[in-house]
Order: structure tokens, then sequence, then C-alpha cells
């Protein structure tokens, strides 16, 4: 699956399920492991791991096999690495104290997604 493709995807099940405040983050050009890097909130714990459940979930049954899950139920903040699209799902407390938007666009613009 091409990139943007996966992208799209993933996107699309994370606005399905209900992740807050979705910022898109391309690194291309800044990291070798990763072009994407998907930062979103979830208003718990639980919703963490379910959104990347889920997205997990969405990218099998479209023939992509995750690379890794990191953290569970209990996690204040899960990530999920699909390759060329990691996904990072936080509480709100952890997305304040880490700031990876901000460490990852040093004097690059944020695009933002609905």
């Amino acid at each position: 699956m091409q990139t943007e493709a996966l992208l799209a995807l993933v996107e699309g099940e994370l606005n399905e399920r209900k992740a807050l405040d979705m910022t898109v983050l391309d690194v291309r050009g800044k990291t070798s492991f990763t072009d994407y890097m998907i930062v979103v909130t979830g208003t718990s714990n639980r919703h963490l791991k379910a959104l990347c459940d889920y997205v997990e979930m969405k990218v099998k049954a479209n023939g992509v096999m995750p690379l890794g899950m990191e953290g569970d139920i209990t996690s204040d903040w899960v990530l999920l690495d699909l390759g060329d699209v990691i996904v990072h799902a936080m509480t709100q407390q952890t997305r304040d104290l880490y700031q990876l938007e901000r460490l990852w666009t040093v004097g690059d613009p944020i695009v933002e997604e609905a």
C-alpha cells in the first residue's frame, strides 16, 4: 500500500473512532524511520488503546502488517508503528507534557486535520 493511501486509511479510522485533536506531522527528511506521525488525543486510557486496536484491525484488513504496538489499557500513551506511518495516541495531560508537535516541527508549520 502506498504511504499516502495508508495515511488516509489511518486518518479515516481515527476520525471514525472519535480521536480528538488529530495532527499529522510530515517528518520526511527529518528521520529515516517513518514518513508521517499522527498525534491524537483520547478521552481515556481505554479509548487510546481502542483507537490503536481499531486502526490495527483496519490496516491488517487492507494487507498492511503493523510492526508493533506499545502501551496497553492502563497507558497514557499508546504507539502504533505501521512503518511509514506512526500513530501516537495520548491523554491530554501526556500530550501537553511531551509536546511531540513542537519536537518534530521546529521551524515548520503544523498541518492540522479536523
